[in-house]
Formats: C-alpha cells, structure tokens, sequence
C-alpha cells in the first residue's frame, strides 16, 4: 500500500533473517537507490534512516565549488555543504 506522508513516497516493508529489508521499489524510484550503491545508516529520534550517499563524490564537490576555484569562497560553502549533509 502507498501512501503519501508529509509529501512523501511510503510503504511497508518487512524485516527478513538478519535483518535485511527490501527497500519498496516506489521508494527506491523516488530518491534514485541503484542496486550496489552505497547508503548511510543511523538512528534519530527513534526511527532508523537510510541515506542514499552520492555515487560519484567529486562530481557533487564540482558542483558545491564550482568553476573557477577561489579557496577564500569555495572552501567555506564546501565546509558548510559538507557539515550539513554529514550531520543527518
């Protein structure tokens, strides 16, 4: 069953043998999840997360600095883009 929460794609899942869970393809195709991909995994407030984590790493980083590189801009928005996705 789909349903919508707070805009969002949802569905139950159930947990197998050691724990592993099927992510619902609905929800898969929403945030993008290819097989192999490598995600992150925590806890907060009581609810378990799965962070799908960029595919190519230094593709994300040209896009945060952009082009041409001036360290004095460049290296603080790559800091605060940095904080703000790994504190989730």
């Amino acid at each position: 069953m789909i349903f919508l929460k707070n805009m969002s794609v949802c569905e139950k899942a159930i947990i197998g043998k050691r724990f592993t869970i099927v992510i619902p393809k609905a929800v898969r195709e929403k945030v993008g999840l290819k097989e192999g991909q490598k995600v992150l995994v925590y806890a907060e407030a009581g609810k378990i997360v799965i962070e799908p984590l960029p595919t190519d790493p230094f593709k994300v980083l040209k896009e945060v600095v952009r082009e041409p590189y001036d360290e004095s801009v460049d290296e603080g928005r790559a800091e605060e883009w940095l904080k703000s996705h790994a504190s989730r």
